[in-house]
């Protein structure tokens, strides 16, 4: 099996979502290559809306794949800024490029600190590397 993708420019959860900074107080999030290579085949994902509030460690949209439906987690309380549309008639860029043009959501905060506590508390990419080791 091929090694496992995973940025180091990134935070990671142990739900397996990547957040990726983007600004102040906005982020990118998405499901990692490890995710992606569990699920097998997405054929379609579920996001919330432009404007809907998450909250961290609560789910907020699913991605369904051939072999299960998962949830997707949001990994800090934040408002949804954009969701992935590209998604709708294309979720299979979930598996074919997950760090990439199958990100599924941006988030925002209202202040940097905020966000910068948020990833604070999220692994990076060597504690994440460890959680999927197995």
């Amino acid at each position: 099996m091929s090694e496992l993708e995973i940025p180091a420019d990134r935070r990671y959860t142990a739900e397996h979502e990547w957040v990726e900074r983007t600004g102040p107080t906005t982020v990118r999030v998405g499901i990692t290559d490890f995710a992606q290579s569990q699920l097998g085949d997405v054929v379609f994902v579920q996001l919330p809306a432009v404007d809907e509030a998450v909250t961290a460690g609560e789910s907020f949209g699913e991605v369904e794949s051939t072999k299960s439906v998962s949830d997707i987690f949001a990994p800090l309380t934040a408002k949804v800024v954009a969701a992935n549309a590209d998604l709708d008639g294309n979720p299979e860029l979930v598996n074919s490029a997950p760090y990439g043009q199958g990100w599924l959501v941006d988030l925002g905060v209202d202040d940097e600190a905020t966000l910068d506590a948020a990833l604070a508390e999220m692994l990076d990419a060597a504690g994440y590397a460890d959680i999927t080791a197995g």
